[in-house]
């Protein structure tokens, strides 16, 4: 009979042998990311599997413990995405803080939609504000002024931008003086922080992403970090369908013992007081279904040790592309680092100058040609796109309203850092980028 440890074996020389014949040549495409993976992810993976784990289990709560204390948060649940994360963390904030309905959470234009989607879909009014030339992030004038204007605004909800932070002391004073909950979300900023504080540890809450695009990855899988109360409790039920039963908790997965409050059966239901009924079978939220998988989360705890490897090498892709692109400088704003801030940079973020000889489907198309890969800002500006844009009032210029977000629809883009970009593929992006300007005879007075 084969042994599970046997097979086991044979995955880790599979992958090792797999990886050994592994290389990269011109003509090949240069991905702007991709999950960095060995041996170790996989059979972590197989060895739940052959076990037989397929739900949320014990990985999963030795996750949410070790990737809490990783973010300096007493606690959090893993859900099956980050834009689950960020659901569940809105969700959370109403209910905890008593938010009504129309309620107003300050939300920036220039976004992914699953950052404010969570505003809309908890029936919560989104007030935006534009953003600010080269970081992209929230603009804190604005912030302000709209803060001014109507103390009533609840809370904030932003993303910091490919990893990095606005100024983080003006942010948390205004958090403190209008009262607001800050609820950060951090998907793309694993791994940063601001004067040596981890972005995602500042808000009462805060979110993670683990789609392979991100600093680690467990194929899809999400994470909100809580330091509020009972947080905890309140996210697992939301995520486990409202779940009134809090023994995935202290007994993940097990249904083969008594429950953690010891009451397993008793009459629970106010609609039915006299009836004996099963906790696990109580619901005390109208919740989600939003788990992870057992074996994600074994892949997880195996990321987890790759972290600072992987931090290091976002951190020197970037500053490579950066001596790139600076030569061009002049028709380019280039990223810049808030005072104050080491961000792990989840991408290599470019706006072209309005006044630049070329635009940015011009050079897009020409690294895109050449097979490297480039992706947009996301949204640029979110009200611009079909599904939001009836939220504009009839005759607003969103140029004039948004000005910033208007040349981040139009102008900007990004490239990878992610750690598994080679030295011949980042020789190549500067072979092929000079080329670029060369092709536009402005290569020679680009400096």
């Amino acid at each position: 009979m084969v042994t599970k440890q046997q097979i086991l074996d044979l995955v880790k020389e599979y992958v090792e042998e797999k990886r050994s014949h592994e290389s990269w040549k011109e003509g090949e495409w240069v991905p702007y990311s991709g999950p960095v993976f060995d041996s170790s992810e996989y059979i972590a993976a197989i060895d739940s599997f052959l076990d037989e784990w397929l739900i949320f289990g014990p990985k999963g709560r030795e996750f949410e413990v070790e990737f809490s204390k990783h973010l300096g948060k007493t606690d959090g649940v893993l859900v099956n995405s980050g834009s689950s994360a960020n659901l569940l963390m809105v969700t959370a904030a109403k209910k905890i803080y008593k938010w009504e309905d129309g309620d107003k959470i300050i939300t920036p234009v220039v976004c992914f939609p699953t950052t404010i989607n969570p505003i809309i879909q908890n029936n919560l009014v989104p007030v935006f504000v534009d953003s600010t030339l080269p970081s992209l992030n929230l603009d804190l004038d604005q912030v302000e002024e709209k803060l001014k204007e109507d103390p009533g605004i609840k809370g904030i909800v932003f993303a910091h931008v490919l990893g990095n932070p606005p100024n983080m002391d003006r942010l948390m004073d205004l958090v403190e003086k209008y009262d607001l909950v800050l609820m950060e979300d951090s998907c793309d900023a694993l791994g940063s922080t601001y004067r040596g504080q981890k972005l995602g540890s500042f808000g009462q809450f805060s979110t993670c992403s683990f789609f392979p695009a991100h600093h680690m990855t467990m194929g899809e899988g999400g994470f909100v970090a809580a330091s509020v109360g009972k947080g905890r409790r309140l996210l697992a039920s939301l995520r486990d369908w409202g779940r009134a039963c809090f023994c995935n908790t202290s007994k993940p997965g097990n249904v083969m013992e008594g429950t953690a409050c010891g009451d397993r059966f008793k009459t629970w239901l106010p609609g039915k007081p006299e009836a004996v009924y099963d906790h696990r079978y109580v619901f005390d939220e109208i919740g989600y279904n939003l788990k992870p998988l057992e074996l994600q989360a074994c892949m997880g705890l195996e990321q987890l040790k790759k972290l600072p490897f992987l931090d290091r090498k976002r951190r020197e892709n970037h500053s490579r592309l950066h001596s790139i692109f600076e030569k061009h400088g002049k028709y380019f704003h280039l990223p810049e680092a808030e005072p104050g801030s080491d961000p792990c940079w989840f991408a290599f973020l470019l706006t072209v100058r309005e006044d630049a000889p070329f635009s940015r489907q011009d050079i897009v198309s020409f690294l895109e040609s050449k097979k490297i890969q480039t992706r947009s800002y996301f949204c640029g500006n979110i009200l611009a796109h079909p599904a939001y844009y009836p939220m504009v009032e009839p005759g607003t210029k969103l140029e004039e309203v948004y000005p910033i977000a208007d040349i981040v629809t139009t102008n900007s883009f990004f490239m990878g850092t992610y750690a598994g970009l080679t030295e011949d593929q980042i020789v190549y992006i500067s072979k092929v980028t000079d080329s670029f300007f060369e092709s536009l005879n402005i290569g020679a007075r680009a400096g």
